[in-house]
Parts: structure tokens; sequence; C-alpha cells
């Protein structure tokens, strides 16, 4: 039976407006995006097809474009489609944290953070540069490493906030395994980073690692 002819209360599309998206499983959300199914199946029952093929839907929304396009009921254009959203939802988050605002809200700096660094397969090591008044100034990625390691320099991080004028960072990096925990590279470099800018007066405020759906803060360890 197409979702046409389900009760409209159990349509995905009519159920995200009348009670909001967060309330929609991942397969209602993905048969909205997908809004057609193929032969004998509804949008709803390929969009859990898919997830079940995939392994999940953080593995759907990062697979590369051959997996993607290969898989049934997808195609070019639903990557091309898909990329589209993906990349206004890390614009939405970045605009929130454009330069001159001052840091209100620690979730959002947690999310934003996420978004930037979580769908990467190596390690990348970014900063947050902040003004004294810990208005953003701008984030960039420093480093880029394998699929387990970055190699860190203090001494370029302390350079890069000089030259922004910088009076505080926040720092952040993936862990390509999925898994936040913190190692005890981690902590060490963090220590290391945080002595060589204070020697410039730039306060690290925290460091976050991100994982897979979830992300670590030293701060709230208080490990700062």
């Amino acid at each position: 039976m197409g979702i046409n002819h389900w009760p409209e209360g159990e349509r995905p599309r009519e159920k995200l407006l009348n009670v909001g998206a967060q309330a929609l499983s991942d397969a209602e959300l993905l048969a909205i995006f997908l809004r057609v199914g193929v032969q004998g199946r509804s949008a709803v029952d390929l969009a859990r097809d898919l997830l079940s093929s995939f392994g999940g839907l953080r593995q759907l929304l990062e697979a590369d474009q051959e997996s993607f396009c290969t898989a049934r009921g997808l195609g070019s254009a639903k990557y091309a489609q898909l990329q589209a959203t993906l990349e206004l939802s890390r614009r939405h988050l970045a605009s929130q944290l454009a330069r001159g605002n001052a840091l209100t809200s620690p979730a959002l700096v947690r999310h934003y953070l996420s978004s930037q660094l979580r769908h990467l397969g190596h390690e990348e090591f970014a900063v947050l540069f902040l003004d004294t008044q810990h208005r953003i100034i701008r984030y960039e990625s420093l480093f880029r490493g394998t699929l387990d390691s970055a190699s860190v320099y203090p001494r370029e991080v302390a350079k890069r906030a000089l030259e922004l004028s910088a009076g505080a960072v926040i720092l952040a990096h993936n862990h390509p395994s999925g898994v936040a925990e913190p190692s005890d590279a981690d902590r060490r470099i963090t220590a290391r980073l945080k002595d060589a800018l204070a020697l410039f007066d730039v306060r690290v405020l925290d460091h976050f690692v991100v994982g897979d759906g979830e992300v670590v803060s030293f701060a709230e360890r208080g490990w700062l």
C-alpha cells in the first residue's frame, strides 16, 4: 500500500508538519527526502532498506558517491541533493557562529565543530580563534593526519593566533574510529598548547574531541 493510502497521522510529511521533525524516526525523515519508493516498496520501506544496507543513517549520509549512487532507489540526482542539503546545514551553523558574534551557546559550538569534523575519514585538528571578548574571529583546520593520528605543532598554532590577534582559542579534533574518549596523547598535546599559548596571553577555553555521535569536552572534564 502506498503512503498516500496510509492514515494521515502516519504519513511522514503530514506527521512532520503536525508534530515536528524531531518526532520522526530516521526512516521517516529519509522517506521525506526520497519522496517516492520503488516498485513494491513505499518510500518508508525503501528508507528502512537503505538504512539497513548502509548500516545506519550516518553511514548513508557519509557514503561516497559511487556507493550512494549504485544503491537501489538513489542515484546521482539524489546524491547532489543530499550534498547540497548537508552543506546548507553546515553553512547555517557557520552563520550562527559568524565573525564578531560572542560565544553564548556551548551547545552550538559543540554542534558546529561536530558538523565540521565528524564525517572525516582522517584525523584533523582545528582551532576556533576568538578575541579577548570571546567573539569569533575565524575557524581554521590547521593539521591533517592519517587514519588515526595528526601531527600538531604548538608553535604553528601560536603563530596563527598572533597573526589573527586572538585572545582565546577553542581546540578541536576528530577520532575517525568514532570513539570520542581522549587519549593520553590528546591530553599531552593539549597541555603543551595551553603552555605555549599562555606565553602570548592566549587562553585555551576548551578542547573538543569529536567522535561518532559524541563530543567530549576537556573543560567539562576539568582538564583545563
